[in-house]
């Protein structure tokens, strides 16, 4: 929610896309997920530079590898940084950047087949509960973009809020973000 108050362009793209597909006072089901392709980019894109841990669980090598010149011996221990990979110039343009628009018309998901978004991990070693956490946090945001108008507080300005993580077995802002709910009847947005 951070992000998008910082970028009220993206908020405002995503409730219109919301509140067009949802009419007036139904609630949103999870078979209309499937209509949200800019929800669905700005939850890749809040992955891409806030994973929920900044590493995925320890691997061991089986045998001697080497990866991009870097040689890593047999029963080594390797973290993969995935809070790095999403800020990764190679890889991403404007890493620093929140951009939901560069997953539009883009087949890179979460789910760990793509090396360049793995906020859950891949394989065996992958979040088991990926699936209902995608559809719980799809549900979740389009809810609150659906039926909500969000603000900061008074005196609170978007430039002013503290984006700063902290970092250990998960990520979460040190600072707590608040926000006026203004509930919404959408014939002024649509």
């Amino acid at each position: 929610m951070t992000e998008l108050i910082m970028n009220p362009r993206a908020t405002r793209q995503a409730q219109v896309e919301v509140r067009k597909i949802i009419p007036k006072r139904e609630q949103v089901l999870e078979k209309d997920l499937h209509q949200f392709y800019y929800l669905k980019a700005i939850i890749k894109e809040t992955f891409r530079l806030h994973p929920p841990s900044p590493v995925l669980l320890p691997r061991e090598s089986i045998q001697d590898v080497t990866i991009d010149e870097y040689e890593i011996p047999a029963k080594s221990r390797v973290f993969v940084n995935v809070w790095e990979i999403g800020r990764d110039p190679k890889s991403w343009e404007s890493p620093e950047e929140f951009n939901p628009d560069r997953f539009i018309g883009c087949d890179i998901d979460f789910m760990g087949q793509d090396f360049g978004l793995l906020p859950f991990g891949a394989g065996r070693r992958g979040c088991p509960g990926i699936a209902l956490g995608a559809v719980t946090i799809e549900l979740a945001l389009a809810w609150l973009l659906h039926r909500f108008d969000w603000e900061l507080p008074l005196g609170v300005r978007a430039e002013d809020l503290d984006l700063t993580e902290v970092y250990g077995i998960s990520m979460h802002k040190i600072t707590d973000l608040v926000l006026v709910a203004k509930p919404q009847l959408h014939e002024s947005i649509c």
